[in-house]
């Protein structure tokens, strides 16, 4: 049976909503809460946020493993949901550090509810409508960001800096939001019961082993041990650029921060209709060569940005890149999760959704790590231009990576299918 259009819709929904928390808690509204609250600045949410990296890159692959084992991931993605709800809603209203342990919670919680959320993609979908599916869940998602501005602009009346007691409304508003968006996944997304074991106390130690033993095999599967290691230079790259590109323009460039402010804006602007674009190109050409084209992309995006200071170029041209930075983020997130759910065996998405989600948070710790060695006045003080240079360096590491990589479709035996329980009015039990 054809799969339901409130079931995609559901999917999709999850995505506005989880972008919506990234956006306004770990970018925009806890750093300047804590600014306000603690005179702490950017470095103090930057070690935090490096934190819950490192727990997340731990923690990944063992959460995809446990929801390998069990019947259906929905009910994992409503734990890690709640989790981060709740803690969200409760950042601000208490001391210090146990506001601090909230947010770690609550960033962890939410990449934990990613990996069971991208691992439901297959059942939301079909090989030939994957990219379409997957880059409608991109657009939509960046929509999130705009709602997360909006929350902040009501809850706080548009003051230039609002006092921290302002910040918990804002909290609350983003959690709520966050809560009532993802609801509709919970209740309308199909998904295809498996016929598992079944959890049990000694779950999580076999759950280590199976992603040890998954993990030595991979040469079982052609290309996802260069995907992986090639998301790992690339994820690194982006996410490095987002999480400094204001720095850059105030630093570098010489911009105030509301001169940049509408660059992040028009980022977010051209990244909503790119995402619903690029997936039709990838189900057109495949995941494999739209992100090679997204690749070469993002090489023009790093050359161009370190060559306008050293080259004494117009400030405004960091705008159009602004806009071309939306549509290559748009593109890396709407080919490389099909290109993952090509690559791996069905039987262990849960698993190796997790490795892709700790590959990406690799990047999260080492990114930041590898600016400040480059750039920093204290260590070899390059200036920021020649961290984006190592950046750009990344990027090309990864594509000729990523060369040996091919998208064809897999013809998978029977020990890399999930045996799935057959039901009336259910779709075909097959992957």
């Amino acid at each position: 049976m054809p799969i339901p259009r409130r079931s995609v819709a559901a999917w999709v929904l999850y995505d506005l909503a989880n972008t919506c928390f990234s956006l306004g808690i770990v970018t925009l509204y806890f750093p300047a809460f804590v600014k306000a609250a603690f005179g702490l600045d950017d470095g103090a949410v930057g070690g935090l946020d490096s934190a819950a990296a490192v727990l997340v890159f731990v923690l990944a692959p063992i959460l995809g493993a446990l929801s390998d084992r069990g019947s259906r991931r929905l009910p994992f993605l409503a734990v890690a949901t709640v989790l981060c709800v709740t803690a969200t809603f409760f950042l601000g209203q208490a001391s210090s550090i146990a506001t601090f342990v909230l947010f770690v919670v609550a960033v962890v919680c939410y990449q934990a509810g990613l990996i069971f959320y991208d691992s439901l993609l297959p059942e939301v979908s079909t090989d030939k409508n994957r990219g379409r599916v997957g880059g409608i869940g991109v657009g939509v998602g960046y929509i999130g960001s705009l709602l997360a501005f909006a929350i902040g602009m009501v809850v706080l009346g548009g003051v230039d800096n609002p006092a921290a007691d302002q910040y918990p409304a804002v909290f609350r508003g983003i959690a709520i939001g966050f809560l009532v968006l993802a609801l509709p996944a919970f209740l309308f997304v199909k998904e295809r019961r498996r016929v598992v074991p079944g959890l049990s106390w000694h779950v999580v130690p076999d759950s280590f082993r199976q992603v040890g033993a998954t993990v030595r095999d991979a040469r079982r599967y052609p290309g996802l041990g260069s995907f992986l290691v090639g998301r790992m230079f690339y994820a690194d790259a982006a996410n490095t650029l987002i999480f400094m590109v204001m720095l850059y323009a105030t630093g570098s460039l010489g911009m105030t921060d509301a001169a940049a402010r509408p660059v992040a804006i028009l980022t977010i602007l051209a990244a909503i209709p790119s995402g619903l674009i690029w997936g039709v190109v990838v189900d057109r050409i495949g995941p494999k060569r739209t992100l090679d084209i997204v690749l070469v992309t993002w090489m023009v995006i790093f050359a161009t940005v370190a060559a306008i200071p050293v080259l004494g170029l117009e400030t405004w041209l960091i705008f159009p890149v602004g806009a071309l930075v939306g549509i290559a983020l748009a593109g890396l997130w709407a080919s490389d999760r099909p290109l993952m759910a090509r690559l791996a065996p069905p039987r262990y998405y849960g698993q190796f959704f997790g490795l892709y989600a700790m590959v990406g948070r690799f990047g999260a710790v080492v990114g930041p790590a590898v600016w400040g060695f480059v750039a920093g006045r204290d260590l070899l003080n390059w200036g920021q231009p020649a961290a984006v240079m190592f950046l750009l360096l990344w990027v090309v590491i990864a594509f000729v990576i990523l060369r040996r990589v091919n998208d064809a479709p897999r013809a998978w035996g029977p020990d890399d299918l999930p045996e799935l329980v057959v039901e009336v009015g259910s779709r075909p039990a097959t992957t």
